[in-house]
């Protein structure tokens, strides 16, 4: 049984459909991307697996059952939706003990968990002071308290400078090593393909595709690039020995289909011809989603 299943999923506010028969799951042990523009449906989703909105159709369910069935929600499941979610005279400290509390968690987790977000230095400090960068971290703290089986992140990744998007992504890929489900939402693929097993790829409420990552993005689906100051030379024979041949407009530079690195460096050097770059042009989860749906927007 997969930790979180989406099953037909459709949600309406008025006549704006949110949510349009949606349907996925996502396992144990993975950090699965929840990726697509704004406005997709994305947080809707997250809502309706929290049991924070209703669905007009279908079913949300986190290990089988409805949010509201679980016995133990928090240790259960651990969201982070809004990192502004947060009174802002409270301590980072004060917050955590307070979200505690209510869960009937010790004080000493919220210490444990602080330290692993790194804002130890800062617990004291007014939330009113933290960056945005902070505020990220104070919320997934705030999601790990009841150490849980599943973690659920909308846009963890907004306000993190480079070092912060690094952390991010060791301690995401850390806590699914450690046989939790993570789904992080995005709408920033760029960033997100670096730390994702699998994806699931929505776009007005509607599944686009779902699926390991190394499965979705395959280099050999695109041509290699070759650049040489005999290009004119190397297209004939390249043409000749049965490849086609692209040139992009550069004078030294093509792009090539039907023809291996190796059987392309094989045939220059055969002929004394030099290549200055001879690399495969990778497919990126973007292209893949922009190849599927022709959209772009926000999508970066």
């Amino acid at each position: 049984m997969a930790d979180i299943t989406v099953e037909r999923l459709t949600k309406r506010y008025g006549e704006t459909l949110a949510v349009d028969d949606l349907s996925f799951t996502v396992d144990a042990g993975r950090v699965t991307g929840f990726l697509g523009p704004n406005g997709a449906g994305k947080s809707t989703t997250l809502r309706a697996l929290l049991g924070l909105v209703r669905p007009t159709h279908g079913r949300a369910l986190v290990m089988g059952k409805p949010f509201h069935e679980l016995k133990d929600p928090v240790r259960a499941v651990g969201a982070a939706l809004d990192a502004h979610d947060v009174h802002p005279g409270r301590s980072g400290r004060g917050h955590l003990r307070t979200i505690a509390a209510a869960a009937g968690l010790p004080n000493s987790r919220v210490d444990e968990v602080l330290d692993m977000v790194e804002l130890t230095p800062a617990r004291d400090r007014r939330v009113k002071g933290y960056s945005m960068g902070m505020r990220q971290r104070l919320a997934l703290a705030a999601a790990l308290l009841g150490d849980p089986r599943i973690l659920m992140l909308d846009e963890p990744a907004n306000g993190l400078d480079p070092q912060g998007m690094r952390w991010l992504r060791d301690i995401l890929v850390s806590l699914a090593g450690e046989g939790r489900a993570v789904l992080i939402s995005s709408h920033v693929l760029s960033e997100v393909e670096q730390t994702v097993d699998s994806v699931v790829v929505i776009g007005a409420g509607r599944l686009v595709m779902q699926g390991m990552l190394g499965e979705l993005v395959k280099g050999d689906r695109r041509p290699a690039l070759v650049r040489s100051p005999r290009a004119d030379d190397l297209r004939d024979l390249l043409e000749a020995a049965g490849a086609s041949v692209a040139r992009d407009g550069r004078a030294d530079s093509m792009h090539v289909h039907n023809a291996s690195l190796e059987e392309i460096g094989t045939l220059a050097a055969e002929h004394g011809i030099p290549i200055f770059e001879l690399t495969h042009e990778v497919t990126t989860l973007e292209d893949r989603f922009l190849e599927l749906t022709g959209e772009g927007g926000n999508v970066r």
